[in-house]
Formats: C-alpha cells, structure tokens, sequence
C-alpha cells in the first residue's frame, strides 16, 4: 500500500508539472474574486442615484446592498458544505453563471423591490463564487505555492476595493447606475469560459453523506437576524427593546445551531476543525483583522470629511492609500510565507494594524494629512502582510476532504468580522455623536480606534499563539 506521504509527493508533483493550466485556473479565479469585491464596493456610490430615479425611501434603498451582503454572508457554508459533497467546480461554474445572469438583471430593473430581488440572486451567486474559489486554488497548486496564490488572489480583492468606488461613480456619472451592473457581464463571461475550461473537477471525497438542511437554515436565519439588527441598530437605539430581542435571538439560534451541529452525522459545519488550534486561532485573527479594517473603513470618511474639513473628492483619494498598501504588500506576504512559514508575517501584519488603530485614535482637527496617511497606510500594510499567510493556514490546517467549508468558514470569519467592525464601531460613535458637539464627534473616534486597537492586539496573540 503506497503511503499517504508518497501520495503527497506524488500529488504535489503533478500539480507543480501542470503549470501552464494552474496559472489559467488562477486568472479564472482572480478574475471572479476581483468582480465580487467590485460589486461589494461599487453600488454604494451608485445608491443615492439609484434611489432618487426610483423615488425610494433611503432604508427601502439600503436593502440593495443588504441583502447582497445578507445573502453572501448566509450561505458562505452552504455552498462550502455542497463544494465538499459534490465538488467545487460545479458550485463555483454555476455560481458565475447566476452572478452573470443577475448583473444583467440588476441592470434592466424597472423597480427597486425588482433590484432588490436581482441583488439577493447576484449575492447567492457571490456566496457560491467565495466559497469555492479557495479550495479550488489549494487544490490545484501545491502547498509550497500555497501562500503566492492566496495572497495573488488578496491581491484581487483589494484591488477591486480600490477601484470599485472610482469605477462606480464614474460609471454612473458618464452613463448611468445601471452600467455599474452591465459591466459585470463580458468580464464575467470571460471568467465564466475560463472556469469551465481550466478548473478541474475533483472526485468529491463524501458523495455518500446527507446535507444538513436544518443546519444550514439555522445557520442563515441566526446571521440574517445578526445582520438586521447590526444594520438597524442606529435608527432605532443600540438599546431599543426590539435591537435587543434580535441580538439575544440571534445567540440563541448560535448556541442551537452549534448544538445541532455537535449531534448530526453529516453537519454543515465540522466542528471538528476547530480543535485544531491552528485552524481556530486563524479564525479569530481573520475575525480581529477584519473588525478593525472595517471600522477605519467606516469611521475614516466621517472624520476626514466632518471632522477634518475635506471635500468628498480628496478624501477618496487620501483613503486609496489603505488599499494602495495592501494590494502592493499582499502577494509579497504571501509568496514569502511559503518560505518561512505563517506564522511570523501574520503576527507582524496585526501588529501594524494594531499600531495602525493607535495612531488612528489619536487623530484631532488638526492632524496633519501625513500623519493621517502614513496611519492609513500602516492599516493597509498590516493586512496585506496578514491576510494571506493566515488564509494559507487556515486552508493548510484543514484536510482535503474539507477544504470546501473550510473555504466557507474562511469566507464567513472575513463577513463576520466585517459586521461586527461597522457595527460595533457605528454603536459607540453614534453614542457619542449624539451630544453634537465638537468634543464629543472626536472622543467618539478616539475611543472607537481604542477598541479597534484592541481588536487587533487580540489577533496579534492569537496568530503568535498557534504552531
């Protein structure tokens, strides 16, 4: 009987001899990953004009990109579970296909409850896209590669962050805001044809286990009530009887779930993973790098705008920064971590996020426009170095067999962390905010940055802890 370590070898080997259609699977899936973070970015500027042409109510509008938002988040392990059982190209091919499908439909909308349909059905093909496009990487390179693919495939993501914004008010300026859809469509098609070619499909290894149904129902009802009552948090009170009752019923639903989940034969979500630390560990410094990301990213507009006096215009282009820093520093951190492991970047890349949200925190009116990009780009560094090495670990730590959900547990950390950033930072700014005055605006950032801050050094010691 062949060893399994031969049959790594030998695995490896082959993957290393097939480097021309690897690289092809690597566009297929950069592509995908730079259109999703596109998408998540561009349809907040387009909102407003959306609204208005439609008459919409501003909360009727917000649910165009909350239910896109919704629907990725939810059904992130759904689609990892079913990539496991049934292979991941079938999943990631049909989830392009949706994702194209319904950008064209976004487009043609004559309503805006029509959009808000289209949207949910573009999300659910984003959650199919995110979930797979992990294990399909790890999959078709060998794990000495491991982190410069993860981290070419960062490099995407962040660089739709960084043109999304651009790209879609110029779209909507020049055309109009149905163009920011129209323009998913021939690039999407192009990485459409690219992924039925080239990715290939594997024998799924557990065609004989049930899907849990329950589970992943649970699972999407216990983060749609998370997401709604993060979203709606502000317009009726962090202590509103209603916020509370969904927030405790949004634990509740977590405790079942996990409960389920211990006890069924084939669950959503394999447990088991975490109790390899390596693998729980990277999941709590995901959630840390994206809470504290997410809250500059919420929070950065409100001061460089109100609290610092600049126009709309320069405070885009001072906060392209961020994002410059991390498209640039994420293949370095990740091609270097197959060299010298994981561990030590991902610890140096929260340690200058925690940094990062020090000297966030100690912005006044009249920081300098230095300081305030030299902070910013701290922040963008500090991920980029961070993001792959630790998204090679925690598709490293988990087995062949699982790489799928591991995909959608490493999917559904970045949207947690991402919720919990805004929300946890708009609760305690807008608290504060609410003396309007001018002391009150800049301790509401302050102490904001501090909890961030605090975040970070929490996932500073969770990715030196692991082995």
């Amino acid at each position: 009987m062949v060893s399994e370590s031969t049959q790594l070898a030998s695995e490896s080997a082959r993957m290393e001899g097939n480097t021309t259609r690897n690289w092809m699977v690597m566009a297929a899936v950069g592509v995908g990953s730079l259109l999703g973070s596109i998408d998540n970015n561009v349809v907040n500027i387009a909102l407003p004009t959306i609204r208005r042409d439609f008459g919409a109510e501003v909360a009727t509008a917000e649910w165009a990109i909350t239910i896109y938002l919704l629907m990725v988040c939810g059904f992130l392990l759904t689609w990892g579970r079913i990539g496991d059982m049934r292979g991941q190209k079938p999943v990631y091919v049909s989830g392009f296909a949706m994702f194209v499908a319904s950008s064209a439909l976004c487009g043609l909308s004559p309503s805006i409850g029509l959009l808000i349909f289209f949207r949910a059905a573009q999300g659910l093909g984003a959650s199919m896209i995110l979930s797979s496009a992990p294990g399909i990487l790890t999959g078709s390179f060998p794990p000495s590669q491991r982190g410069k693919v993860l981290g070419l495939q960062v490099l995407m993501v962040n660089l739709g962050c960084m043109i999304g914004p651009m790209l879609g008010g110029w779209l909507t300026d020049r055309f109009t805001w149905r163009a920011v859809f129209y323009v998913n469509v021939p690039i999407g098609l192009i990485a459409l044809v690219l992924s039925a070619k080239f990715v290939p499909r594997p024998m799924p290894a557990n065609q004989s286990e049930r899907f849990d149904f329950t589970g992943a129902v649970l699972f999407l009802a216990m983060f749609s009530v998370l997401l709604i009552a993060l979203n709606q948090g502000h317009a009726y009170g962090w202590s509103s009887p209603y916020i509370v009752w969904m927030f405790a019923a949004a634990v509740v639903m977590l405790a079942v779930f996990l409960l389920i989940e211990s006890r069924t034969r084939s669950p959503l979500l394999d447990l088991s993973l975490f109790r390899v630390s390596t693998f729980s560990l990277s999941c709590t410094s995901s959630i840390s790098s994206y809470m504290a990301l997410f809250s500059v990213g919420f929070l950065i507009p409100f001061y460089l705008i109100q609290g610092h006096g600049l126009s709309s215009s320069s405070a885009g282009l001072l906060m392209t920064v961020q994002p410059l820093l991390m498209v640039l520093s994420a293949p370095v951190a990740g091609a270097l971590s197959d060299r010298i492991g994981t561990r030590l970047p991902a610890t140096l890349g929260m340690a200058f996020m925690s940094v990062a949200m020090y000297l966030l925190s100690r912005l006044g009116p009249t920081s300098s426009v230095v300081y305030i990009g030299a902070a910013l780009g701290m922040a963008g560094l500090g991920n980029g170095i961070f993001v792959a090495p630790n998204n090679s670990t925690i598709m490293g730590s988990a087995p062949k067999h699982r790489q799928g959900i591991a995909g959608g547990v490493m999917g559904a950390a970045r949207n947690t962390g991402m919720v919990l950033g805004v929300g946890i930072s708009g609760a305690i700014f807008t608290t504060f905010i609410r003396a309007h005055t001018h002391a009150a605006f800049f301790s509401g950032i302050r102490i904001s940055f501090l909890v961030a801050c605090a975040v970070s050094c929490l996932g500073c010691i969770t990715s030196a802890a692991r082995k």
